[in-house]
């Protein structure tokens, strides 16, 4: 084979390659080809496998047949009360018309942004019409149910089908969070201080009863203690004046010893008496025979 022979042959060969790769494509399962003729969309093509095209007049574009996430930059929102909060969301979506698509928006990259802005105008709209509480009770699964169907209207002019739209964070600003667990700290210390002086008054009426309640048993303590003294004295006069009726002189004894130990006790006063005083006169003569009973 002369070498003009050997060009021609190689030539073929690289134009029969090209031509192959310039016909042949493949599409797995995670994707969907947009086929454009001569800068006109003219099909789309879903199933996976090796496909043919016009080579030089057509060209393939492919669009991820998965769910796709956007995620966009926290933004501050305006409530209907008026307080802001802080909200970020996230969107799952895919790419359910890809011819509609490429004609809406071309590519994933360009889509985005404009994607972000729907879900923000439909996120601030709602929210400017409703309270903080609202978004802190059940009624929170209403008002996202809202901007998801909205979001979800929207996105299919431009093939977009959006599976869901959620908040991911909807807190309010650090100043004023600050701001607010600085009231909160002050209304607990108030209605501390509240309860503490409460509490003191309660217990000062409890202090005031038992001091009340006190007095009142002592006093009748004190009433039945004379009452039972003064019984106890009666009844003791009654039994010494049946002891002085029934032996005068051994009375007069017991009275005299009495006397005795409390004039001569280490704590009794001093006595100065003449040696013929009657007071001393068992002393003299010591106690009388006393009769037998």
């Amino acid at each position: 084979m002369s070498t003009k022979q050997r060009v021609a042959a190689a030539a073929g060969a690289f134009f029969l390659l090209w031509l192959l790769s310039n016909t042949l494509y493949t599409l797995n399962e995670v994707q969907q080809a947009l086929i454009v003729r001569l800068g006109a969309p003219i099909g789309v093509v879903e199933q996976p496998g090796l496909k043919f095209k016009l080579p030089l007049l057509d060209s393939v574009i492919y669009y991820d047949s998965r769910l796709l996430t956007l995620e966009p930059a926290v933004e501050q929102v305006i409530l209907g009360d008026q307080k802001r909060i802080e909200v970020q969301t996230y969107t799952r979506f895919r790419i359910a018309n890809p011819l509609l698509f490429y004609n809406a928006v071309r590519t994933v990259e360009l889509a985005e942004p404009q994607l972000a802005q729907l879900v923000s105008s439909s996120l601030r709209r709602e929210l400017g019409q409703v309270m903080l509480s609202s978004l802190l009770s059940e009624d929170r699964t209403r008002i996202v149910a809202i901007i998801e169907k909205e979001v979800a209207d929207k996105a299919k002019d431009v093939g977009i089908e959006i599976v869901e739209v959620r908040f991911h964070r909807a807190d309010l600003p650090l100043e004023t969070s600050q701001a607010i667990y600085d009231r909160m700290t002050s209304e607990r210390q108030r209605e501390a201080k509240e309860l503490r002086a409460q509490g003191f008054e309660w217990a000062q009426l409890i202090q005031a009863k038992a001091d009340r309640e006190r007095t009142v048993i002592l006093s009748e303590a004190q009433r039945q203690a004379k009452i039972t003294r003064g019984s106890a004295d009666a009844e003791a006069n009654q039994i010494l004046s049946a002891a002085f009726g029934k032996d005068p002189q051994f009375y007069r004894l017991y009275r005299s010893l009495q006397t005795y130990r409390q004039a001569l006790a280490n704590s009794g006063p001093m006595i100065v008496l003449s040696p013929d005083a009657e007071f001393l006169r068992y002393f003299k003569t010591g106690p009388v025979t006393l009769p037998k009973h």
